[in-house]
Order: C-alpha cells, then structure tokens, then sequence
C-alpha cells in the first residue's frame, strides 16, 4: 500500500510511511537528486556527472542494487529520498521545496529502526546543515578526509549512528 506524506497545518510532517521504491521511481529519484543537489550547491560541491549519467546511475544502480525508499505527496510525487546499503546511508535527499519540514528526521529514523546494529555516513565538511541534522539525530563524528577519496575532492566527514544500550 501506498501512503503519502501527511502534512499538519505549519506544514510540517504528522503522518507518512516510506515506501520501497521500484525500477518505474528511477527517472522521479534521478530527478529528486538532481534538483536537490542543484539546490544545495555552496554548502556541497556542485554535481560532477551530467544529468543523463545520474539518471543511468539511478536505473542501474541506485535503484537495482541499494535499498530505496520515498517519501511521497498526495499525488504521488516522491518529496524526499532514503537510499541504503548495508549499514550506509548512501542517500538521503529532500526536494528543495520541502525541507525543513521532517521529512529527513522521518527518513533517518525509519533507517535507524531498518539498521538497529547502526548506520555511517558521508557528508561533505561545507554542509555544516547536515552536520547539525546527524548530529542532533544521534549520529558522532568518526572521521574526516581531505576528499582525496571522492569524486568532488572535497573534505567530508564519515558520521556514526550506534543505537543506545
């Protein structure tokens, strides 16, 4: 079944359900992706593949080999993004329009409950926004890299989620 994103009067999230999203969602998540990643450029780098390769990547493999959720409006539009692998948060995106209004904290706590063991993460070291957001969800810092390990080569941080004893 699935549930689209309840949104209380101030606009914030008061009911939703992610769904496990299938290979007819890759060009709406390519396209989730590309518009929030456009949207965040100045706190993360900009993109370094042209449009046409994310959406390739999402059909062949975002979508085909990780664990994909959505977040997604009345008339099915998908407003934020949870891809996992293993015990990465691989993605974790929220249309433009949208954030602000819970839908990342609902998607991080939907990752923790599907990965009690704990989950890491990357974020770039500019993004002091998402910084605050692992942070005030429980998440330490564990590492941080010069981005010599990245496509973008700029600094990022490996976060850490450990559930409480």
């Amino acid at each position: 079944m699935i549930r689209s994103v309840g949104l209380s009067r101030t606009g914030h999230v008061d009911s939703a359900a992610p769904r496990h999203a299938g290979p007819e969602d890759a060009r709406a998540v390519a396209d989730l992706l590309i518009r929030s990643r456009r949207a965040a450029v100045g706190a993360i780098p900009a993109a370094v593949h042209p449009d046409s390769e994310v959406r390739e990547w999402t059909r062949t493999v975002l979508i085909a080999e990780q664990e994909v959720w959505l977040m997604e409006d009345a008339g099915s539009r998908p407003l934020a993004v949870l891809a996992l692998r293993d015990d990465w948060v691989d993605q974790l995106y929220v249309d433009p329009a949208f954030t602000g209004r819970g839908l990342g904290s609902h998607l991080i706590e939907f990752a923790k409950s599907h990965r009690p063991a704990g989950l890491q993460l990357w974020t770039f070291a500019t993004n002091t926004g998402a910084q605050r957001f692992y942070l005030r969800h429980g998440f330490t810092v564990a590492e941080t890299t010069d981005g010599t390990r990245n496509e973008e080569n700029a600094p990022d941080i490996r976060f850490v989620w450990t559930a409480p004893r």
